[in-house]
């Protein structure tokens, strides 16, 4: 775990959870210590790009968080540097609610999964909304035929890769055509035999 995690996340009354359960033991050190900055590296940048859906926690001005879905073809999530990432805001239902309280409130929490690999990856930042065309040039998506409206900017806080427990593997329609389609092709050799011998 991330010590740039562990100290956004276990605070007192978290630490005091872990107490009554038993675990606090085996986080004990976890943002205690100083580290360098959590960063995009390799493997995260990699998984990243590899999606094509996350969800995104914004805090209301109620007080309320708000969980959105993203999605896209893959690599509408682009990593822009080793701290910042973006995507394209594709018009959807057209009520800005992450968009308006990060106005409020500029942080959010991602999750991003890799069903079949059951891996997760979650991510705590510091989001904006812009409109500068450079930028929207940058995390376009030309073959996607979607109306880019926008764009978010997340600047990294900390990252944490999670465990696999409790992810049931799910796939893309993609991701088992490609899986059946040697069975696919077998089929119709054994087809074509049979209709030679026929």
């Amino acid at each position: 775990m991330s010590d740039h995690y562990a100290k956004l996340t276990f605070t007192p009354a978290v630490q005091a959870e872990q107490v009554r359960h038993g675990s606090r033991s085996a986080y004990a050190n976890r943002g205690t210590r100083e580290s360098e900055p959590d960063v995009f590296d390799a493997d995260a940048t990699a998984f990243i790009q590899a999606r094509d859906s996350f969800y995104m926690a914004s805090v209301s001005e109620t007080g309320w968080p708000y969980v959105q879905h993203r999605g896209g073809p893959v690599g509408f999530l682009k990593v822009l540097s080793p701290t910042t990432m973006g995507f394209a805001d594709f018009r959807g239902n057209r009520q800005y609610i992450s968009a308006g309280n990060l106005k409020q409130d500029d942080r959010v929490s991602l999750i991003l999964v890799d069903y079949p690999s059951r891996a997760r990856l979650k991510i705590m930042g510091h989001a904006r909304v812009t409109d500068d065309p450079e930028i929207l040039t940058s995390l376009s998506m030309p073959d996607y035929k979607a109306k880019v409206e926008q764009a978010f900017l997340i600047d990294l806080a900390a990252l944490e890769w999670n465990c696999p427990q409790h992810i049931t593997p799910r796939f893309t329609n993609a991701e088992i055509q490609q899986a059946v389609a040697p069975l696919h092709m077998r089929i119709a050799e054994l087809e074509a035999e049979l209709a030679r011998r026929g």
